[in-house]
Parts: structure tokens; C-alpha cells; sequence
């Protein structure tokens, strides 16, 4: 059987899951949503690594000699949809590359990159970024046990902070404007100076 080097060889309405990822040799880079292909923007901008790049350094220096890992993409999350799951023996049908995440089980850590729920994932929007996909991977991270999602918004520069509630639902915890500090509700000693992090 030929390699799949390109998109155009799959079935943009096939289901597939993380076994098939590992075979194909794409160019692009793409995710899976629940079985579905989802190919990902072009490279980030300038604006969008800066972001990313400022977000990390007071992260990774927080948790410097602490149990806790933060990772930057690319970086492949496999997460699992439980019934399909349970159905499947386990197979993931969605990998995803979050811009950064952190991993405090480091048993949930393989060769490949993380497999299961992060503790904390930041997603940086770009231009490209549909609401479709905002909301596919808002409901994911949440059905999939991430206990904290950070959605920045460069342009805006908005951080919306989701907690998982007792029900298993996000919660909007904080809606920071770039003036102020962000605090991730999971380590309250965490500060972040968005003034930091959105200057040019």
C-alpha cells in the first residue's frame, strides 16, 4: 500500500484514529478531532510567537524543579472521547498540538509526546483559526478531563480562562484584559504580566 503523503489520499469524511496519524507522511501539518482531519493554519505569525514564546518563559520558570512539564508545539496530545474509546479498546480518535500545555503526571508522557489530558493547555488564536474550530477543540479539551484552558486572543489581547467545574463543564473563571496580571486558577502563586506578554 502506497504512503499517504498528501491530504488529497484521505477521505475528508473517513473517521480515523491515532494509529493511522503515526503512518501518514504529510507536509501539512493536521489534527485529529474525534476521527475527523483538521488541517491545521499555516505557520504562526510573528505576533503569534511572540505571544507564545512570552507566555512559556514565566511558566517553564515557575515550574523549574517542580513535578510539573510545559510543552510547546509541535507536541502531539492524544485524547480520548470515552465511548468510542471504551469501544475501540482504548484506540485515540483526536490528537491535537496545543500551542503549550503542562503535563504534572509524567506517566501520561511517551515517546511521541503526552497521552491523556494535560493538566493546563494554552491555545494562542491566529487569523486562520475558524469558530468551528474553537468550539471543536473547546468541547474536546473539556470531555477529555483538561482542568484548565487559557484561550488568548493576540489581536484583542484577551486571555478567557476555563475551569472545569465538579459536573465536568467549563466555567469562564476570568476574562483578563492586557493590562493585568493572569493567574491559572490550578497554581494561584503562578503570575503572569500580560503587559509582558502582549508588548510589541
Amino acid at each position: 500500500m502506497a504512503p499517504i503523503t498528501q491530504l488529497s489520499q484521505l477521505d475528508p469524511n473517513g473517521i480515523y484514529s491515532y494509529a493511522d496519524y503515526l503512518t501518514w507522511q504529510l507536509e501539512e501539518s493536521v489534527e485529529l478531532i474525534k476521527g475527523k482531519i483538521m488541517a491545521m493554519s499555516p505557520a504562526p505569525n510573528v505576533k503569534h510567537q511572540r505571544i507564545a514564546l512570552k507566555l512559556l518563559r514565566p511558566i517553564d520558570n515557575y515550574f523549574l524543579h517542580k513535578n510539573c512539564e510545559v510543552f510547546i508545539a509541535p507536541f502531539d496530545v492524544k485524547l480520548y472521547d470515552r465511548r468510542k474509546s471504551l469501544l475501540k479498546n482504548g484506540e485515540a480518535f483526536s490528537v491535537v498540538q496545543p500551542d503549550l500545555c503542562l503535563i504534572c503526571d509524567k506517566d501520561k508522557l511517551t515517546e511521541q509526546g503526552c497521552d491523556g489530558a494535560p493538566d493546563w493547555i494554552i491555545e494562542v488564536l491566529s487569523p486562520g483559526n475558524s469558530r468551528k474550530e474553537v468550539r471543536l477543540k473547546y468541547d474536546l479539551y473539556e470531555e477529555s478531563g483538561v482542568s484548565e484552558y487559557w484561550l488568548v486572543f493576540p489581536y484583542e489581547q484577551i486571555v478567557q480562562q476555563f475551569v472545569l467545574d465538579e459536573q465536568g463543564k467549563y466555567q469562564l473563571r476570568g476574562l483578563y484584559p492586557g493590562n493585568e496580571i493572569a493567574t491559572p486558577h490550578l497554581f494561584p502563586d503562578l503570575q503572569i504580566d500580560l503587559n509582558d506578554v502582549f508588548a510589541e
